[in-house]
């Protein structure tokens, strides 16, 4: 309670007493569970597996033997620098520093990276539709194109590398713990990008179409 693990509303248990109920009852404390005494590399194993079946995600810390089921069987397992060989081949992440507060930089800069990826997925998916889009209907209403193979590679090499570059390098910040998960079945790209993806694009057109059809009649000769 001094430390803020046990809260009002939480379960305490020794892990026996929670591998006795039955899986129902087990899904059912599962999610109140804080602090589970006593346990088993079997009790262990029991949490991880009722709290998968409910659909949340798990992460699992660990540096001894018989912390190693429990780690494999989790979403997330990270093993102490300084445990033992089988944690260790058990666990996806590793702490060199053997320090739990390198947990939270994990989380950091997962959701950073892959934030930073949606940005650079959005911000490129966008310029490639406007190129090809503004090209296939130049060619097809002015029988020639209006960007050339050279000038499409400079747009891609040149103007979208960088843009995408200064996307996909921001640093993490500290608002990004204060977001909830996302669920483990989303797509990298979300409604919501795909909505923006297609609207800006449209738009882009819209205005490239109107600048090259009506280009003579504001631009002097």
């Amino acid at each position: 309670r001094e430390c803020g693990i046990l809260t009002p509303d939480g379960l305490i248990m020794e892990g026996k007493q929670f591998s006795e109920l039955d899986e129902d009852q087990r899904q059912e404390v599962a999610p109140r569970l804080q602090v589970m005494a006593r346990s088993s590399p079997i009790d262990k194993l029991n949490l991880v597996a009722s709290l998968k079946n409910i659909g949340r995600v798990v992460a699992v810390t660990g540096d001894g033997t018989n912390d190693a089921p429990a780690l494999k069987r989790a979403d997330v397992g990270f093993a102490m620098n300084t445990g033992t060989d089988v944690a260790k081949e058990a666990a996806d992440i590793i702490l060199v520093d053997d320090n739990f507060a390198s947990i939270v930089d994990a989380v950091r800069w997962g959701r950073d990276i892959y934030d930073n990826i949606r940005k650079f997925l959005q911000f490129q998916l966008t310029v490639n539709i406007v190129a090809v889009g503004i090209t296939l209907i130049s060619a097809a209403i002015l029988k020639e194109a209006v960007l050339s193979a050279v000038q499409l590679l400079w747009v891609n090499l040149i103007m979208d590398t960088l843009a995408s570059l200064a996307l996909a390098t921001e640093p993490p910040s500290d608002e990004l713990l204060k977001r909830k998960p996302h669920d483990r079945n989303e797509y990298m790209l979300s409604n919501k990008m795909k909505k923006h993806i297609l609207g800006q694009a449209f738009y882009q057109l819209f205005i490239m179409i109107l600048l090259i059809f009506t280009v003579d009649k504001w631009v002097p000769e």
